[in-house]
């Protein structure tokens, strides 16, 4: 195992820093128990003269928790569920989806 996939791995079980969460495929209903490290940035949109702010919710999430997410997968954190929206986006190293999603 390489040194920075050995940081992902603590930092995603960290009780600190990641939080568990339950994805449920959207194709299958398959569900599987995954760790999440979560983040609310403001989304800026431009619209003609306007320029709009949205809050997100975006969650990353291990590759080998959740090999292969989809738009449409549910991710029910806590008591809330959110849908996967648009195509979800891995890092340069492979390890790690990012994914964006909207309230269910």
């Amino acid at each position: 195992m390489s040194v920075l996939k050995a940081a992902i791995e603590r930092i995603f079980t960290h009780a600190a820093l990641a939080e568990p969460a339950l994805w449920i495929s959207a194709s299958t209903s398959e569900e599987r128990p995954i760790r999440i490290i979560t983040r609310a940035p403001d989304r800026v949109t431009d619209f003609g003269a306007g320029r709009f702010v949205s809050d997100t919710t975006v969650v990353d999430v291990r590759v080998g928790d959740l090999p292969s997410p989809r738009p449409g997968d549910l991710i029910v954190i806590g008591t809330e569920s959110f849908l996967i929206q648009g195509e979800p986006l891995r890092d340069r190293e492979r390890l790690i989806w990012t994914l964006d999603l909207r309230p269910a």
